[in-house]
């Protein structure tokens, strides 16, 4: 029965495949026929690595670049920005080439025009250097052999630091609604960069998090979302403009091939994430910040399992979860406690700052900051009140 089952999942699965394969020649054959004057864009998203260990990824596309967005942008064009974010014009089979100081590589997109790299210089980095360092990426339009160039960036941890974050996106540092569909629908679709909502007091605790006890630790800080890389952009800007400070965001391919449904369980997902992380930085231990929405808890519990003695705390943000839920997340509390981890289900930021502050962790002088942003936070107008009170955008 049980093989009846594997083998009955395996056929749908290259059913879909086939379909999205198909799916994918008659869009490039649409795109070759109607958008043949689009840009190619080589897109780098933030990478991270060691002095001796880079790695770093990207996407090309063909597409126009989507406009910044205002606060003034209405409904529909955040709409059509999604839109556009989602229905990309992957340029697979194209050959990237990365440089960084000395070293040179290049490779080949996928079929869903990723590329990745590791970057292994020959001469291990400056110690006591930049936090980010600038990696070259550059291609040939097909149709011109003209040029295509971008810059990405790699974070690579300073020596010294504390410990590194961790932390989920959706309804972790950002208000998505994930446990009621409609909600996060709307949010998805119908807000930009400007008009998402933070949680009250994230900034504030995010940055004194990554100060740390000395105010200059520069502690790193890693995101890890279900989102797919289709809205990077937005989730960066997202976070430039709320002043969240910087990291590698690791987010997932929709595709529908079988690979990525094999893969798609969120829970593995993340753990296929997170388990780099920990495995690149041996001698790092981590916080871990999630929300009781999905998956979160028993996630960090099982890295809690595999990483014994490397999790110094782990903060889960109360969202509002049904009675079951909320007892599956308190069993999970009191097995990680049962460890001497704290695991703390908090309704906010200040709840996880004090204890932050009180176990040394960030200084406790940001105590206030946290709680002024929490309260400015709170008295924010809404997207709507504040699009009633701007002006209306061409």
């Amino acid at each position: 029965m049980e093989e009846d089952r594997e083998d009955d999942r395996n056929e749908v699965l290259n059913l879909l495949s086939r379909i999205e394969g198909s799916f994918d020649r008659v869009k490039q054959r649409l795109a070759d026929r109607f958008d043949r004057d689009d840009p190619i864009q080589i897109l780098p998203y933030r990478g991270f690595g060691t002095p001796e260990l880079l790695r770093i990824q990207g996407r090309v596309l063909q597409d126009e670049p989507i406009r910044p967005a205002s606060q003034q942008d209405r409904a529909l064009r955040n709409l059509g920005n999604i839109w556009k974010r989602l229905e990309s014009d992957e340029v697979p089979g194209m050959a990237v080439r990365a440089a960084f100081g000395d070293w040179t590589g290049e490779t080949v997109t996928d079929e869903e025009g990723y590329f990745r790299f590791e970057i292994r210089p020959r001469e291990p980095l400056a110690g006591a250097g930049r936090s980010w360092h600038e990696v070259r990426f550059e291609a040939r339009d097909p149709r011109t052999g003209a040029p295509i160039e971008a810059t990405g960036s790699a974070l690579v941890p300073p020596p010294g630091v504390s410990f590194g974050i961790i932390s989920d996106v959706d309804d972790t540092i950002v208000e998505t609604g994930v446990t009621n569909r409609l909600a996060m629908a709307r949010t998805v679709l119908l807000r930009n960069a400007y008009t998402r909502l933070p949680f009250e007091g994230v900034a504030a605790f995010y940055q004194a998090l990554h100060q740390g006890r000395d105010g200059d630790d520069r502690n790193p800080v890693f995101f890890v979302s279900g989102s797919p890389w289709n809205l990077y952009d937005l989730l960066a800007e997202f976070m430039r403009l709320q002043g969240i400070p910087e990291g590698p965001i690791l987010l997932r391919d929709f595709g529908l091939s079988g690979r990525n449904l094999l893969r798609a369980e969120t829970r593995e997902y993340k753990l296929g994430c997170i388990r780099p992380i920990f495995d690149l930085y041996p001698e790092l231990d981590f916080i871990l910040i999630g929300d009781s929405g999905e998956q979160d808890p028993e996630i960090y519990r099982q890295v809690v399992r595999e990483y014994p003695g490397r999790v110094r705390a782990i903060y889960i943000r109360n969202v509002g979860a049904g009675p079951a839920r909320q007892a599956e997340v308190a069993a999970l509390t009191r097995e990680v406690w049962g460890e001497g981890i704290a695991m703390l289900l908090v309704k906010d930021t200040e709840a996880a700052s004090v204890h932050a502050a009180e176990n040394g962790w960030i200084r406790k002088e940001k105590l206030p900051e946290v709680r002024e942003e929490k309260r400015k936070d709170q008295e924010a107008p809404s997207p709507a009140e504040a699009a009633l009170s701007s002006p209306r955008s061409p």
